[in-house]
């Protein structure tokens, strides 16, 4: 035990596995003492059919939780040793229904003592223990289903690396930078256009001399991502965010969202209302950031790009 309070809670699943394993083996032993012919992890297939119904493979997987392939694999040893039967729906003779067979129904009057002994021990071990097992292991699954730890790990992954992300004003250090990071998107899915040509070739004085901002994103000191707010000549919109891009590898760090959001940020800092952006719904995890930050579909405003097919405003509250 002194590994795993050495090593701590990222060995849960190691310590709980250990644990499986030591009662797995016990059960074995209690199958033994009271001479039922059932390996443990065949308990669950045998519980649900033990109620009298014939049940299909996928019946009996989505009963007891387990995945069709693993329930088969059971059922096959199960009537390998004589404990089930395959047969034939009655009501649908395409389907193969899975029964106990007359040994199986025989386990099921014997292993009656052996419930009321076991839930009989694991009550009174329950009853020694400061925390209850049972509905600690209820409490986990239901968190589980709804987020796994897979899930939870990568979001605890993005928001340390996040940490390691600054969102700084441009400077000229950077426009090799935000040219490169930019021309790397466009040319993956579109080409150049003379739009592109005249932001990226002269960001200062086609953008931050006519009263836009670029930000730049640096990861442990390397610029990573750029966006622009390009200032525009618009009885609506004051701003319109453009030029986005984040290097592929960085992806997966919420960049994207920091970028954005800091740009969001400092539209409203400058008391823009309403901000604009094009782009083109190939770009769907492009096209899903910008709904996260709260932008909308809108129709009908001029665009110089070839490559535009959707535009979005955010009201900026």
């Amino acid at each position: 035990m002194d590994f795993y309070n050495n090593v701590g809670k990222m060995a849960l699943g190691s310590r709980l596995r250990r644990l499986s394993d030591q009662i797995t083996e016990d059960a074995g032993q209690v199958y033994k003492m009271y001479n039922v012919s059932l390996q443990p992890k065949w308990f669950p297939v045998f519980h649900a059919l033990s109620q009298g119904q014939d049940k299909t493979i996928t019946a009996i997987a989505e009963e007891i939780g387990h995945s069709h392939p693993s329930v088969s694999t059971i059922i096959r040893e199960m009537v390998k040793q004589g404990i089930v039967v395959e047969k034939k729906d009655k009501l649908d003779g395409r389907k193969t229904v899975v029964a106990l067979s007359k040994k199986g129904k025989e386990v099921v009057n014997a292993i009656a003592p052996q419930y009321l002994d076991v839930t009989n021990a694991i009550e009174e071990a329950l009853s020694q223990t400061r925390h209850d097992l049972w509905k600690a292991i209820e409490e986990w699954e239901f968190l589980l289903n709804q987020k796994s730890l897979l899930r939870r790990v990568q979001e605890q992954k993005k928001l340390r690396e996040s940490r390691d992300v600054q969102i700084v004003d441009y400077t000229p250090a950077y426009q090799q930078a935000f040219r490169e990071l930019n021309e790397q998107w466009i040319s993956k899915y579109f080409k150049m256009e003379a739009a592109d040509h005249k932001a990226l070739d002269n960001p200062q004085k086609s953008i931050i001399d006519k009263g836009g901002y670029i930000l730049v994103a640096l990861y442990n000191n390397e610029p990573v991502g750029v966006c622009a707010l390009l200032k525009m000549d618009d009885p609506v919109y004051e701003y319109e965010l453009a030029k986005m891009a984040v290097s592929p590898t960085v992806q997966g760090k919420s960049i994207g969202w920091l970028l954005g959001k800091a740009a969001v940020d400092k539209a409203r800092s400058l008391g823009a209302k309403k901000l604009y952006l094009e782009s083109n719904t190939i770009l769907e995890p492009a096209i899903n950031l910008y709904h996260k930050l709260g932008f909308q579909k809108v129709i009908g405003h001029a665009t110089p790009y070839e490559r535009c097919n959707i535009q979005m405003e955010l009201v900026i509250k």
